[in-house]
């Protein structure tokens, strides 16, 4: 009887006192790869750890996740990164992402795809300098390239980033994946030349690419069986078109961050905040 009261009065104790500290649940180990949508280029505060080629920020999502949940964090995001850089050396100091991922990691995030081929930049950049040659009138993008940024997209993007979901899954085979879609660019009515100089027909031609990139990263998830974190709701109507403290991602022109065409520190905020969601992480 008093060894059954002693074992008693030692589990109220533990009850109301907590266990021990060695008892506590360990923080989730936490690995963020991706581009420079993951790496929040252009948002101060920089990381200092990380490679300056990197332009890889604090402010990023990955680092918004781990403060809100406790999450111990491998950041290895970087600017320019494209699914091949999951397997080779991204540029000198910049080790293969993949190198990050042990098979203990409990939880892998990513933004990736849009590099490869160069197609989310070729097609930024060409529809603008389209449009400036227009003065804003026409589609003189669609006019030239027609569906072909769309086919390179299902043709070669999307068996890349299937391979690299299958690399994550293969290095943390217990791991939570998920892979973030890209929040919206360009509004889908409207337009704004005085901040992104694409031709007004041009405007629903760059969406329709952007929602082809995104459908392939569904895809690619459900393939995968990775956890597809969708944009496109949350992120509509804060596009590049909309004013400072609505906007996501930052315009072409008349913006505050000097890496253009990417998401602000708002938009990481919200990416945080949907991946969070999505995912269930308290």
């Amino acid at each position: 009887m008093q060894r059954l009261v002693a074992c008693l009065v030692a589990a109220l104790v533990l009850v109301l006192l907590g266990a021990p500290s060695s008892w506590a649940v360990s923080p989730v180990r936490y690995v963020a790869l991706g581009d420079s949508y993951s790496a929040a280029s252009g948002v101060v505060p920089p990381d200092p750890a990380a490679p300056p080629q990197c332009l890889r920020s604090i402010g990023n999502y990955p680092h918004a996740i781990a403060a809100r949940t406790g999450a111990q964090l491998t950041d290895v995001t970087c600017g320019a990164a494209e699914t091949k850089d999951f397997f080779a050396s991204q540029s000198s100091g910049v080790p293969p992402q993949l190198a990050a991922v042990a098979r203990d990691t409990q939880l892998v995030t990513m933004t990736i795809g849009g590099n490869d081929s160069g197609v989310f930049i070729d097609s930024i950049v060409e529809c603008g300098a389209a449009g400036a040659s227009t003065a804003g009138r026409g589609s003189p993008c669609k006019d030239r390239y027609g569906d072909s940024f769309q086919q390179t997209i299902r043709q070669k993007t999307y068996p890349s980033v299937v391979k690299a979901l299958r690399a994550v899954r293969s290095a943390a085979p217990h791991a939570r994946v998920a892979i973030l879609g890209y929040p919206w660019i360009l509004p889908a009515r409207g337009s704004c030349f005085d901040k992104m100089t694409v031709a007004e027909g041009d405007v629903p031609y760059l969406r329709g690419i952007q929602a082809t990139l995104n459908d392939a990263v569904r895809r690619a998830a459900a393939a995968t069986g990775a956890t597809y974190v969708n944009m496109n709701r949350v992120s509509n109507g804060h596009d590049a078109c909309k004013p400072i403290g609505v906007r996501w991602v930052e315009p072409v022109l008349q913006g505050t961050n000097p890496v253009v065409v990417h998401p602000n520190a708002l938009g990481e905020s919200r990416m945080a905040a949907q991946t969070i969601t999505v995912l269930g992480l308290g």
